[in-house]
C-alpha cells in the first residue's frame, strides 16, 4: 500500500509532468492539430462522404436576422435574462421540448447535424451554456447546479412545465444537477460522454486536460493567441472520425472561445468540479425517477483507442431508478456530429417509447 505522502508526491509529480509537457508542446509546435490519425481505406471513404454531407448542410446555414435555415428547418437565435445572466439559445420545431445542452470546447452549434430532424417532431432548445458561446461570461457560477438553474429558468421563461433533456460531455452533469433538483419535470434524461462527478468508474485516471484545465491562471496565459491550435487537439484527437468535424467547425466553436473570456469561462467549468462531486453526493440521497439512457463512444484515439466502460451508465447506475446505455461502435467523443443520424434515431426511439418498469442490468 502507498503511503499518503508518497501518494501526494506521485500525484503532484504526475501533474508537474503533465503541465511541462504541454507547456513544451505548444510553445515548441504551435500547433497540435497537426497530429497525424491513421485511417484505413473504407473508413477513409467513409470520412469523406460524412465530410460532403457537412459541407453540404453547411451551406444550407444562412441566417436571415434572428431566423436561419438549418436543414429544411427554421430556427431562430435569441436571449434571456436568467438567473442573474444573459443566456444564448437557438431554438424552432414543433411538439415537445427537447433541450440539448452542449459540451466542451464546444456551443449548441454542435448539435446542428441533429437538430433539423428532431424539429419536425420535437420543439428543439439549443442554449450556449454559461460563459460560452454568445452567452455572457461572468466570473462565477459555474458549478452544475448553478449552470442547471440557468437552464431551468430559462425553460420556465418558455412556458414549459416539463422537457426530455439530453446533455454531453460537460453538459452531461448539468442535466444529471437539472434532473435531480427537479425530477418531476424532466420526462426522459440521456446522458453522453461524461462520467458523473463524484460517480466515475473504480480506477479511472483523470485525463491530462482535466489536471492541466484546472490550474489557476497558467491555462489562460499559455493557450493566449493559440487558442485554435490548443482547442483543434480536442477535435481531432477525441473523434473516431476526424473528418466529421471540419475545419468550418472547428472554427465556428474556436471563434467563440477565443473572445474575451472565453477560454477562463471554459476553463472555469473544470475548476468547479470539486464543487459538482459534493452537489452530486447530496443529490445521490434520492435516485432520480425518469428513464436514463446514457451512451459512450466506443473509440477514442486520445485515450488509447477501444472504450470498454460506459463511464455515464455506471454512475446513472446509482444515480438513476431506471438507467440503460449502449456503448456505440465506430464512433468517438463527438457523438452528436460523428453519428448524427444514429443520435437522431436513439433520442427519438427513446422519447417516444414506453418507460419500462425495471432498472436496466
Amino acid at each position: 500500500m502507498v503511503g499518503k505522502d508518497e501518494r501526494k508526491f506521485r500525484t503532484s509529480l504526475h501533474v508537474t509532468t503533465i503541465t511541462l509537457l504541454l507547456i513544451g508542446i505548444i510553445i515548441t509546435s504551435g500547433t497540435l492539430s497537426a497530429i497525424p490519425l491513421a485511417l484505413n481505406r473504407d473508413h477513409v471513404v467513409t470520412a469523406q462522404q460524412q465530410q460532403q454531407q457537412q459541407q453540404q448542410q453547411q451551406q444550407q446555414l444562412q441566417a436571415n436576422g434572428n431566423s436561419f435555415q438549418l436543414g429544411n428547418m427554421t430556427f431562430s437565435h435569441n436571449t434571456a435574462s436568467v438567473n442573474g445572466i444573459k443566456l444564448h439559445y437557438v431554438i424552432g420545431g414543433h411538439g415537445p421540448p427537447v433541450v440539448l445542452l452542449h459540451g466542451w470546447p464546444a456551443t449548441w452549434y454542435e448539435w446542428h447535424k441533429v437538430m433539423p430532424a428532431l424539429a419536425k417532431k420535437y420543439t428543439i432548445i439549443a442554449p450556449d451554456l454559461r460563459g460560452l458561446g454568445d452567452s455572457s461570461k461572468p466570473t462565477t457560477g459555474y458549478d452544475s447546479k448553478t449552470v442547471a438553474e440557468d437552464i431551468h429558468q430559462l425553460v420556465a421563461k418558455l412556458g414549459y412545465k416539463t422537457i426530455f433533456l439530453v446533455g454531453h460531455d460537460l453538459g452531461t452533469p448539468v442535466a444529471y444537477s437539472y434532473a435531480a433538483a427537479h425530477p418531476a419535470e424532466v420526462k426522459k434524461l440521456v446522458v453522453m460522454e461524461s462520467p458523473i462527478p463524484g460517480f466515475s468508474p473504480p480506477g479511472r485516471i483523470s485525463t491530462w486536460w482535466i489536471v492541466f484545465n484546472q490550474v489557476p491562471d497558467v491555462p489562460e496565459a499559455l493557450v493566449q493567441g493559440k487558442e485554435l491550435e490548443f482547442l483543434s487537439w480536442f477535435y481531432r484527437n477525441l473523434a473516431y472520425n476526424p473528418a466529421a468535424i471540419t475545419q468550418a467547425d472547428i472554427n465556428e466553436f474556436a471563434s467563440h472561445y477565443s473572445a474575451p473570456g472565453g477560454m477562463r469561462a471554459g476553463f472555469e467549468y473544470y475548476r468547479a468540479l470539486p464543487e459538482d462531486v459534493l452537489q452530486n453526493q447530496n443529490y445521490s440521497k434520492t435516485k432520480i425517477p425518469m428513464p436514463v439512457l446514457a451512451l459512450a463512444g466506443g473509440y477514442l484515439p486520445g485515450l488509447g483507442g477501444n472504450i470498454t466502460i460506459n463511464s455515464p451508465l455506471y454512475g446513472m447506475k446509482i444515480l438513476a431508478q431506471n438507467a440503460q446505455g449502449l456503448i456505440l461502435p465506430n464512433t468517438g467523443h463527438w457523438i452528436p456530429m460523428e453519428q448524427p443520424d444514429l443520435v437522431i434515431k436513439l433520442l427519438d426511439n427513446f422519447f417516444s417509447s414506453n418507460p419500462t418498469t425495471k432498472p436496466s442490468k
